[in-house]
């Protein structure tokens, strides 16, 4: 009988690690997962940072030392009301482009293009997928539709097109993370349509 109690509680003790040991892991999982998440998030806010996405994604004013991102428009791409400076087509038919005072419109041969909207609200890419995001950095493809126009410049997709995948990843998670902000961009405009 002595036995049989020691064989029940070994077993009954081995029970409870084995079950402990499995809910740990499962915690341990978790935790390594957002711990995954996070490390993601913060190599793709790097990412953006040392890419320029702000150069061409982010509005802004003009400060004591030049253009100075505007924080609550930042990577919200040329404002749906913002203006162009007066446009000198026969400069760009002389084979100049032109940028905006901040950078978010170029003008050249190919007309005028608007930077997009990159941050996490649905008139940027928040509806995106991952997938989406994937070809639009390594085809060119606007809003990553393999069937889409292609991206104007001066977006340098083709610079992009050979990030690695957890790069490409990590940039994605970290513009998903972003604050929304609604701004629908403006479609280009044909250097024919130009004034």
């Amino acid at each position: 009988m002595r036995k049989t109690f020691i064989v029940i509680a070994a077993f009954a003790t081995a029970g409870s690690l084995i079950i402990s040991s499995c809910n740990s892991n499962r915690q341990n999982s978790a935790n390594a997962a957002i711990m995954d998440s996070a490390s993601l998030v913060k190599r793709g806010a790097y990412l953006v940072t040392i890419m320029g996405c702000d150069d061409c994604h982010s509005p802004k004013r003009m400060g004591p030392n030049g253009p100075e991102i505007i924080p609550e428009l930042r990577l919200s791409g040329f404002q749906h009301d913002g203006k162009q400076p007066p446009i000198d087509t026969n400069q760009v038919r002389n084979g100049w482009a032109m940028l905006s005072p901040d950078l978010t419109s170029a003008v050249g041969p190919w007309g005028a293009s608007f930077a997009g909207n990159i941050t996490s609200d649905n008139s940027g890419i928040g509806t995106w997928s991952e997938e989406q995001f994937t070809t639009a950095l390594r085809k060119g493809k606007l809003k990553g539709m393999e069937n889409g126009r292609g991206l104007l410049p001066p977006m340098p997709w083709f610079n992009y097109k050979n990030l690695e995948d957890n790069d490409i990843k990590a940039i994605y998670a970290f513009l998903k993370t972003t604050k929304p902000v609604n701004n629908v961009v403006p479609a280009p405009k044909a250097f024919a349509d130009l004034k």
